[in-house]
């Protein structure tokens, strides 16, 4: 159990509350985009959303908790209030109405839009980037952003043929990764490209038919300069017209008998290349910036 007190809550909100029907209906791309509000559920999406804060604004807005949660993650509720969010106490099926999941885990917590302008990401002179171009299923985009984030990434692009970001799957595969680096919607693929070559990244798409190896690419020791990994569509790959507007097509070589790799399993290998290679000696992330 965490630290906290819990019976500081107010009493249990009424289902037919308006506050809970607005939560509800969160789970519709629509009214997320009115709202600019999304959900965040369960305890780890809940912890980082609420030690979160973008342009200064706390990005917790609300949290729903039913008393057996409120109990056992105390140290949320503590950090939500702390966090200036609205707390209320509901009953299991209140968070099982608002919640997207079938098998809720007692906490769900409204939050604000956090994505960064696409000029912000830039000026910032990132070195190691994943654009997400044409990437249509939201747990493959939850999933790449939270190996970005694991990988030392520096932001995370989803140009505006992706899915939505704030679709409740997407957050859930993030796993909170969500919350720790800047992410641009809605960029255009040639604006994203084009923006990120006149930062000095080298762009290089993620293509199973690519001309160039990723083992030789590192064996050669061409990966080590800022990069922008674009990555495509798992059932079709990358549009001609998109792997045209990259530096290099680049293919993760397959060893054994597999046909491919998943999307976000290409991702994890194409970002910790980048990673490694960055942070030898000579790579980009080798001597602190100047």
């Amino acid at each position: 159990m965490g630290s906290g007190n819990p019976e500081s809550i107010p009493e249990p909100i009424s289902p037919r509350s308006a506050r809970v029907s607005a939560a509800r209906r969160l789970g519709r791309r629509n009214f997320r985009g009115k709202e600019r509000l999304f959900l965040a559920e369960g305890p780890q999406a809940v912890r980082e959303a609420a030690g979160h804060r973008a342009g200064g604004e706390p990005t917790l807005a609300e949290l729903f908790a039913t008393v057996e949660a409120a109990e056992r993650y105390a140290d949320i509720i503590a950090q939500a209030r702390a966090a200036g969010a609205r707390v209320h106490l509901a009953d299991e099926d209140v968070i099982a109405d608002i919640s997207t999941t079938v098998t809720p885990q007692g906490v769900v917590g409204v939050c604000r839009f956090l994505d960064t302008p696409f000029e912000e990401i830039l000026a910032a002179r990132p070195r190691l980037v994943a654009v997400l171009a044409h990437v249509r299923d939201p747990g493959n985009a939850g999933t790449v952003l939270r190996c970005a984030d694991a990988a030392g990434a520096d932001a995370v692009i989803l140009t505006d043929a992706s899915v939505d970001l704030y679709n409740p799957k997407a957050v859930r595969a993030s796993v909170g990764s969500l919350f720790h680096l800047p992410v641009a919607t809605g960029v255009p693929v040639e604006q994203a490209v084009q923006g990120l070559k006149d930062a000095g990244v080298r762009i290089l798409a993620a293509d199973g038919a690519g001309d160039r190896d990723l083992d030789e690419e590192l064996d050669k020791g061409a990966m080590g300069d800022p990069t922008a990994w674009v990555f495509g569509n798992e059932a079709w790959g990358l549009p001609a017209e998109t792997r045209a507007l990259a530096d290099a097509v680049v293919g993760v070589p397959i060893h054994g008998k597999a046909e491919s790799l998943n999307l976000a399993t290409a991702a994890a290998v194409c970002l910790y290349a980048s990673a490694r290679a960055q942070r030898a000696p000579g790579g980009c992330r080798s001597a602190p910036r100047s």
